[in-house]
């Protein structure tokens, strides 16, 4: 089965700082998603949470519901009470017939505080990985008996972050805990990640691609700006991140790495709608990794 491409609403309407396209309804994000080629969209905060509700939203455009972000805090619940925590998303995936289920650490996550600069991100001690993968290695096997795979999120102002967090974290966990692998997080934490595709081609089940702006990124690295301060961008500038085929990543590379991957590729470009028209870049999106899927013997 060929990679199907998907969207997350963020380029839209920002889940993080929610008055950035604030104004823009859900319909027009559904429908210019639509126009600009996309198959199906994840989750984001104007969809409805309600089986029925949501199958309305999306059955005019025919986009499917490809999953969406869970948010997890296992440094400080264990896996049974997560679990529980999590059923109204668990329900309502199952419902819409995907099984991707997104998860990332949050409880001391700082990519959604604007005045808090990267640098000061936080880390897990040595002592912290193994019971923390432990956790959510039970957790991923309690999805799995529902038919939902654990898409680990690797991100920015995380405790998974960098190259050697995700090595580590992966080795750590078990087979049930997969991988979720954003292009442009990878590379704004320095990792290659075309050499994540090849590493973790077997554990990779789902794919966020976004593109990252060099001059951008190095000033935000050099000013140790906030997440949100370098994905917006400041004053008139773009932020940090855009579509496949507007910045530096080689998806060609990334995806010659993934043989036999069948599932999403998901444009999700953080920006600014006002400074970045949302349909305008999501065609670039789109046809670039058109292109780059052909190329690499995957379209």
């Amino acid at each position: 089965m060929p990679i199907r491409i998907g969207a997350n609403p963020i380029g839209w309407s920002n889940d993080d700082l929610l008055e950035i396209g604030g104004e823009t309804p859900l319909e027009t994000c559904l429908r210019e998603a639509k126009e600009a080629g996309f198959e199906g969209m994840e989750l984001g905060n104007k969809f409805p949470r309600e089986a029925g509700a949501l199958k309305a939203a999306l059955a005019p455009f025919n986009m499917a519901c490809v999953g969406g972000w869970h948010s997890v805090e296992l440094l400080r619940r264990d896996a049974r009470e997560e679990f529980a925590l999590a059923k109204a998303h668990r329900d309502l995936l199952t419902a819409m017939g995907t099984s991707v289920f997104i998860v990332a650490e949050t409880s001391n996550a700082i990519h959604g505080n604007r005045a808090m600069p990267l640098s000061q991100r936080p880390h897990l001690g040595g002592a912290d990985w193994k019971p923390y993968a432990a956790r959510m290695s039970e957790f991923a096997r309690m999805l799995a008996d529902e038919g939902l795979v654990l898409c680990y999120h690797h991100h920015m102002g995380t405790i998974i972050e960098s190259r050697d967090d995700i090595a580590r974290f992966m080795d750590a966990c078990s087979g049930s805990v997969n991988l979720l692998l954003d292009t442009g997080h990878a590379s704004w934490a320095g990792a290659d990640p075309a050499e994540l595709a090849r590493t973790y081609r077997h554990r990779i089940t789902h794919v966020h691609c976004k593109d990252i702006r060099p001059a951008i990124l190095a000033k935000a690295k050099a000013g140790d700006w906030s997440f949100l301060d370098a994905i917006l961008g400041k004053g008139d500038e773009l932020g940090t991140y855009t579509v496949p085929g507007d910045g530096a990543v080689d998806y060609v590379s990334v995806f010659k790495a993934l043989p036999g991957y069948a599932g999403w590729g998901i444009v999700e470009a953080e920006q600014d709608p006002k400074k970045a028209n949302p349909l305008a870049y999501a065609k670039k999106g789109v046809a670039h990794l058109r292109w780059a899927l052909n190329e690499a013997g995957l379209a």
